[in-house]
């Protein structure tokens, strides 16, 4: 049986060229490969420029890989294959207030993508929009709100939704929930468990912030300057990190030096 996710070799260059045409590649992100099974979390974290976005945005088909593989469910990802993409992995980004059409109701924006990828009736489109608004917290009636009416955690909820709308197996969230405040996002975390115990959806969690890594993710992958310096078992990692870099980081965020064994 394969894994739900497969990636293998995922590599990403960046060629820039100077004033005399000489080439400069960038190697954002050096050869990756990890698994990932159904109801699973991984974690990439990093300092800024560790490349652990780019990698996140290479799963979600945002960002083309140089080299490498994506498989889900055993079969290969191509990056032009938008409408089978779109239905496996689904990416949340940062910035609700940016990634929101301001002028477009919410029951449209999430109709949007049943409308693109599926034969779905008018009628059964606007039943999964209204479910999908329930099942990430908010009200049915929210279908007719424009996303200025919203708060910021309830316009992330409405990206939560436009992630879950078309059911996919993994979603990508890309610091998500940098913008909100401790109270919002410890909501917004237990939603994600809930629906992953729920759905068995299996989550990417890009983020700095090594406490919600912690609480909500299996696996964790710390990247540094393009490369994977740690991947293992969040809880063996968080408590006895092996690379100065990681370990560095779980100082720096618990305060203290973790307990050797």
């Amino acid at each position: 049986m394969s894994a739900l996710l497969e990636v293998s070799g995922l590599t990403k260059d960046f060629v820039t060229r100077s004033k005399l045409f000489k080439k400069k590649v960038q190697h954002a992100v050096k050869p990756v490969s990890f698994d990932l099974e159904a109801g699973q979390t991984i974690g990439f974290i990093g300092k800024n420029g560790s490349g652990k976005s780019t990698l996140a945005r290479m799963l979600a088909g945002v960002v083309e890989p140089t080299a490498g593989e994506i498989r889900v469910n055993g079969d290969l990802l191509e990056h032009k294959d938008y409408s089978t993409r779109c239905k496996l992995i689904r990416m949340i980004f940062q910035d609700p207030n940016t990634s929101l059409n301001p002028r477009i109701q919410i029951g449209r924006i999430l109709e949007g993508p049943l409308k693109r990828n599926t034969n779905m009736s008018p009628e059964a489109r606007m039943r999964r929009v209204k479910d999908t608004l329930v099942r990430v917290g908010l009200l049915p009636e929210h279908a007719y709100f424009y996303p200025q009416m919203l708060a910021t955690g309830q316009k992330q909820r409405v990206c939560l939704a436009r992630a879950l709308i078309l059911q996919p197996s993994i979603i990508v969230a890309d610091e998500a929930l940098n913008g909100l405040d401790m109270a919002m996002r410890s909501q917004i975390i237990n939603l994600f468990l809930e629906l992953q115990e729920e759905m068995g959806v299996a989550f990417v969690y890009v983020s700095q912030h090594l406490g919600i890594i912690k609480h909500i993710t299996d696996k964790v992958m710390v990247m540094h300057e393009g490369d994977v310096v740690e991947y293992g078992n969040t809880n063996d990692i968080m408590t006895n990190p092996q690379h100065i870099v990681t370990q560095r980081m779980v100082e720096s965020h618990f305060r203290k030096t973790p307990m050797h064994r």
